[in-house]
């Protein structure tokens, strides 16, 4: 073949490739095209994958009143509060320092009377405790304060299974004496009132203590 036929047969082979490669690419989709096609499959899997995840009875667990949880309970005691009126026929004003510690397990209560002693200390000051035994489905509460040593017996504990928005403490002596203090929430003021009653051997209650505490 001489060098004339010879590129006249190179120039023909080179048009056709041309030709070829463009039928390719007008027939390939474009990229674009093809990558919101990819992204809208694997969102409307993410959606169908939430949509199974979701709980069935989370609708359900969301309308349960909150006076039937244990946990709003603890969660509205917390708050720094001025808690005024009378203990033992005496006029008293605490500053109350309630927070959740221990992973929100526990209600510590800080309780510090305004009122001071000789040497300049607070004339009442307690550290209160407060946590939900499920087994039991009640709560149970560990009170310290200044005016004695406890040696953490089973006496020094207290119990109280949630009344609504109530919860009344009893804690009992062998002998069959003891305190009964009622924790009573107020939802239209958002104040909390402690009810303190002593008990004697028979049962027998007295008026101790009734004050209320009021948020800062």
């Amino acid at each position: 073949m001489t060098d004339q036929p010879l590129r006249i047969f190179l120039l023909i082979c080179l048009v056709q490739g041309l030709a070829s490669c463009s039928s390719l690419l007008s027939t390939a989709p474009p990229q674009d095209s093809v990558k919101p096609t990819l992204q809208s499959q694997v969102a409307q899997r993410a959606v169908e994958s939430r949509a199974i995840s979701v709980p069935e009875n989370m609708s359900r667990a969301i309308s349960v009143p909150e006076n039937m949880t244990h946990e709003s309970l603890m969660e509205r005691m917390t708050g720094d509060w001025v808690m005024q009126g009378t203990i033992d026929d005496a006029a008293v004003t605490n500053d109350v320092y309630i927070d959740r510690i221990l992973n929100r397990q526990y209600v510590r209560i800080h309780q510090i009377s305004r009122e001071k002693d000789a040497v300049g200390q607070p004339t009442y000051e307690a550290w209160i405790h407060i946590s939900w035994d499920q087994k039991n489905a009640e709560f149970v509460v560990m009170w310290l304060d200044n005016t004695g040593v406890t040696n953490f017996s089973a006496d020094g504990v207290g119990h109280g299974k949630p009344d609504g928005d109530q919860i009344p403490f009893t804690w009992k002596l062998a002998d069959g004496s003891g305190i009964h203090n009622t924790f009573a929430y107020d939802r239209a003021s958002d104040t909390w009132s402690w009810k303190i009653d002593n008990l004697d051997s028979s049962g027998k209650s007295s008026p101790f203590g009734r004050v209320t505490l009021k948020r800062k």
